[in-house]
């Protein structure tokens, strides 16, 4: 049942994010891209060295070249484009498009799931675009490109979508990261600051997002929305035409990915990616056809639009030069990050304005076991980043090319209050995998705290939280006013306690009065998928999903209920009905009659939320946890592999007890009743390391 609600604090009055202006008149130079229509490659005109950016002549040109399309189509669009970082560069709405969207991945197959974000549709279209950039760009590296369409394939709860009895994608879950509510994710700023920025609604899934290239070189992405839905590709075994992924495309015209690193390039489990469903063949306009941002305006196409928090409606902006210091990513000092021998390791490092390392080496916040020995030390903690760094660098990629290119990835290392203690990236790795690196350590920390008597217990912490509060916008004409409280289903944190205790056949399961259990990534991602084990259809859901006919990939369970109110929150502040919440993910209150929006409590703990598929391990000292660390960029076996032997080979470098679980606690041991098939704790790949042929390298540790 729905229950209306009046809700006070919004209006319509400015919700389409209207506002700015077209700016002066850019001049674009005369000639144009060189395109080999036989090849569907393109060479950009522009030359990207030393300077590797967009400069605001591309970013008008990107968005002219989507709008000819548009217009040709007779369709209107919301075009935003992004840099490689997440500074939004432009967000542009022609006048006849629709100023918000629907989200729904259910409803034309079947009918439509209720709860968590499905059929939410006062989402501003500004916000879809804007997510669809992001994704374009924070996906994608020089060595691969994967666009929204490769991430709705990767997310589903099949792998491929719409087969039956196989697998999760691989990726499952990673469109709850780079939230908006990110403790790690930088703010918007009137000049281009160092990122990575937030997304305003996480990773996107609906088609129409693309990366932008110069000389082969990421520098941005494009994301469009024209058909009013925010969705996914639920069925892979056709080729669609997507107005939002047409539009896209032709925006990329002249930056378009290399056909060499584009996802259909690539193969995932024996998987061909998918990289998009249109060529440039398919396309009405070119670029020729495109008109100055100026010109737009004055015959009323539409014009460029603020949207709080992201852009300020001004001129378009010239994004940052990826690698350098305004970016906020940079080279590490090689007299830190060195290997054993004290070879440099070639580490990046995240900085901030003032270019600073974010998250040097530092020593634990905690006192794991009630013992000041058993906190990590800064010492430690680099030891940790430069062994799973160096593991990285030998390890065979997974998702680039060309074959036999090493891993590039993000580590993260945090202490068991998920304080981030240090943090290190190999060159050219993709951006979503800094926040979800975070995530990913922070999980198994939280998750491998059973016995913790300090509060840090995972059944305590999550009984502590605020409970989402669904909403569902009433039929009719939309008007925030109607805004209503859904209140079946209506989830409660507390029940995810109970069903994990319950299906583990284990009253005390995350208790502090519990046996310690140490669960990697892995292993909470077995509980968290719509059915145990994860494949076959018949089996019952996870304890941290939701069950059949609630769960969606916009309502997964516990991932999603943990972060719900902050989501909800950052949409109400950039309709400009809420304040900005707090830059924090768990703990927001909510929607409620009365006080709104509040910050119940701080829990760093998953500041930025919880990570549902591989990449992670906690890190003892002895049989005491001590902290936890998480790794994310290419390929979850080899994020696993990383992770684990990264801890190892610390542990035989410091000593001190420093670790893995020891075997007997981790979670593959537990015998889960009624069920043949144990949770599983670590993936590592047959024969990872490049130029060797060892094998089995995580057996036996």
């Amino acid at each position: 049942m729905i229950k209306p609600l009046f809700f006070p604090l919004l209006f319509l009055i400015g919700l389409c994010g209207c506002g700015g202006g077209g700016g002066e008149a850019i001049i674009l130079a005369e000639a144009e891209a060189v395109f080999d229509e036989a090849s569907g490659g393109d060479v950009p005109n522009q030359s990207c060295s030393p300077d590797c950016s967009l400069s605001a002549s591309d970013v008008e040109r990107i968005i002219g070249q989507a709008v000819a399309e548009a217009e040709r189509m007779q369709v209107g669009a919301t075009i935003s484009v992004s840099d490689r970082v997440g500074n939004i560069l432009g967000v542009y709405q022609m006048a006849s498009a629709d100023p918000f969207v629907k989200v729904t991945s259910t409803e034309d197959i079947g009918g439509p799931v209720v709860g968590g974000l499905e059929g939410l549709n006062f989402i501003p279209a500004t916000l879809a675009g804007i997510a669809k950039a992001i994704t374009g760009a924070y996906l994608s590296t020089s060595g691969n490109a994967f666009t929204t369409r490769t991430a709705s394939q990767i997310v589903q709860e099949n792998f491929n979508p719409g087969e039956a009895d196989v697998p999760s994608g691989p990726l499952f879950g990673v469109q709850f990261s780079q939230l908006p509510c990110s403790d790690f994710s930088s703010r918007f700023s009137v000049n281009n600051s160092p990122g990575p920025h937030r997304s305003p609604l996480g990773l996107s899934a609906d088609p129409g997002g693309m990366p932008l290239y110069k000389e082969g070189i990421n520098v941005g992405g494009v994301g469009v929305i024209a058909d009013g839905v925010y969705g996914l590709d639920k069925f892979i075994g056709d080729f669609d035409t997507d107005a939002d992924e047409i539009i896209a495309t032709a925006a990329t015209v002249g930056f378009a990915a290399p056909l060499e690193i584009r996802a259909d390039q690539i193969t995932l489990v024996g998987k061909t990616a998918r990289y998009s469903d249109t060529f440039v063949s398919d396309l009405q306009s070119s670029p020729e056809d495109r008109k100055s941002l100026s010109q737009l305006s004055s015959e009323g196409t539409g014009s460029l639009v603020s949207v709080p928090g992201y852009f300020d409606g001004g001129n378009v902006k010239s994004g940052t030069t990826f690698g350098l210091a305004n970016s906020g990513i940079r080279p590490a000092d090689p007299s830190t990050f060195k290997d054993e021998a004290g070879e440099s390791l070639d580490a990046f490092v995240f900085v901030d304005e003032q270019n600073r390392n974010r998250y040097p080496a530092r020593d634990g916040s905690d006192r794991p076991g009630g013992i000041e020995g058993n906190r990590l030390r800064s010492e430690e903690v680099q030891i940790l980043l430069n062994e799973a760094i160096g593991i990285a660098n030998k390890s065979r990629a997974q998702i680039r090319v060309p074959v036999g290119t090493p891993a590039r990835v993000t580590v993260t290392v945090v202490d068991t209050n998920g304080v981030i203690v240090g943090m290190g990236r190999t060159r050219d790795g993709p951006v979503f995998g800094a926040d979800v690196s975070i995530q990913k350590a922070r999980t198994a920390t939280l998750f491998s705290g059973t016995g913790r008597i300090d509060g840090g217990a995972p059944a305590e912490i999550l009984r502590a939280m605020p409970d989402p509060t669904y909403l569902q916008v009433m039929q009719g004409e939309i008007a925030l006013s109607k805004l209503a409280v859904l209140e079946a289903p209506s989830p409660r944190l507390a029940d995810y306690v109970l069903a994990v205790q319950n299906f583990l056949g284990d009253p005390l399961a995350l208790e502090s009065e519990g046996q310690v259990v140490a669960f990697a990534d892995r292993s909470g991602g077995n509980l968290s998928r719509p059915n145990y084990p994860d494949g076959p259809k018949d089996g019952p859901p996870g304890p941290l999903s939701k069950p059949p006919g609630e769960w969606s990939v916009f309502s997964v369970g516990l991932q999603l209920d943990l972060v719900y109110n902050a989501i909800i929150n950052h949409v109400a502040f950039v309709l400009g009905a809420a304040p900005e919440g707090p830059k924090i993910c768990t703990g927001n209150t909510g929607f409620l009659a009365s006080g709104p929006f509040q910050q119940a409590n701080s829990f760093q703990n998953i500041a930025n939320g919880i990570q549902i598929f591989p990449g992670s391990v906690p890190i003892f000292r002895g049989d005491t946890l001590i902290g936890g660390i998480g790794v994310s960029g290419d390929g979850v076996d080899q994020d696993d592999m990383i992770s684990f032997l990264g801890v190892h080979q610390a542990g035989l470098r410091v000593g001190n007890g420093l670790g893995n679980a020891p075997p007997g606690l981790r979670a593959d041991q537990l015998e889960i009743p009624d069920q043949q098939v144990r949770l599983r704790y670590v993936n590592c790949p047959q024969v990872p390391f490049i130029g060797s042929a060892e094998t089995e390298v995580c057996n036996g540790l």
